[in-house]
């Protein structure tokens, strides 16, 4: 179809209807990322405070959209929201947490290690690189640094994030999918290193039902109780997140928004099948 042919299809159809001032509200509000403090949270950042204190390696695995990342940083801003720093001294900063790009190679690792403990990255070869690194870490004294996305780190990479474990004595935690655990294998030294695991899942039963229920409550706030937590709407929704709370959140906001806009007060059945079968 070439842009003339487009022109007249739209001209057919006429322009999109627009959503009037109230409901459009409504959905920005909707659409806002709010974060949920859940019981699975609370366990990981537990099980954190014991790597850190024992100065352990470690690792923590899950699906994407698990909320992996906000519980990571989440456990980072609890280490002292500010970091201390007295006049003429580096900052103490506890926890340190860098999301690393596609293909991370050890200079890339190091630049965003420099860069997120306020230090100006400096040219030089990779030694010298990665030497500043360490000294910075120790400056800082960093006591555990959570590398998010780890499994887009190169091969080579993996013996550099071991070596500061190893040589600094701190806990350096590398956060991914399952993919991570295949990347790791292949390095025995490594895989030994970061022999630890948590994994961040999936809701089931009981903890699933509640989870729907905050979010009714918290997140969506919508002005009738929709009764999420009804066996029917549990079903459809158990079958379509498999347990993740990331396609929870994204079903039941989505399933929200259409239901205002067809006129609706709380999320009906037959707008949620029609949400939730899209995501299968």
């Amino acid at each position: 179809m070439n842009s003339k042919q487009a022109q007249v299809v739209a001209q057919q159809l006429g322009d999109i209807p627009q959503n009037n001032e109230k409901l459009q509200a409504e959905i920005q509000r909707l659409n806002r990322k709010i974060y949920i403090p859940l019981e699975q949270v609370e366990i990981l950042h537990e099980w954190l405070e014991g790597k850190r204190q024992a100065r352990q390696c470690c690792r923590i695995i899950g699906e994407s959209r698990t909320g992996k990342t906000i519980a990571c940083d989440a456990y980072r801003l609890r280490n002292r929201n500010k970091p201390i720093q007295e006049p003429g001294k580096p900052p103490i900063v506890p926890v340190a947490y860098i999301l690393v790009p596609p293909e991370c190679s050890s200079k890339d690792l190091f630049r965003l290690i420099i860069e997120h403990l306020k230090y100006q990255m400096t040219k030089g070869t990779v030694g010298e690189i990665r030497e500043r690194t360490r000294r910075v870490l120790k400056g800082c004294s960093v006591e555990t640094l959570i590398i998010d996305e780890a499994d887009r780190l190169k091969p080579n990479t993996f013996k550099d994030v071991r070596d500061i474990g190893e040589e600094l004595e701190i806990s350096v935690v590398l956060v991914g999918t399952d993919r991570l655990d295949a990347v790791i294998g292949r390095d025995e030294q490594v895989k030994r290193r970061f022999q630890a695991c948590h994994r961040f899942g999936k809701f089931s039963g009981e903890d699933f039902k509640r989870t729907v229920e905050i979010w009714e409550k918290k997140v969506l706030q919508l002005p009738v109780a929709s009764n999420l937590s009804s066996k029917t709407i549990l079903k459809v929704l158990g079958e379509a997140t498999g347990g993740y709370i990331g396609l929870l959140d994204m079903i039941l906001r989505e399933a929200a928004i259409r239901s205002l806009k067809k006129g609706l007060q709380k999320i009906d059945l037959e707008t949620l099948k029609k949400v939730a079968v899209e995501y299968k």
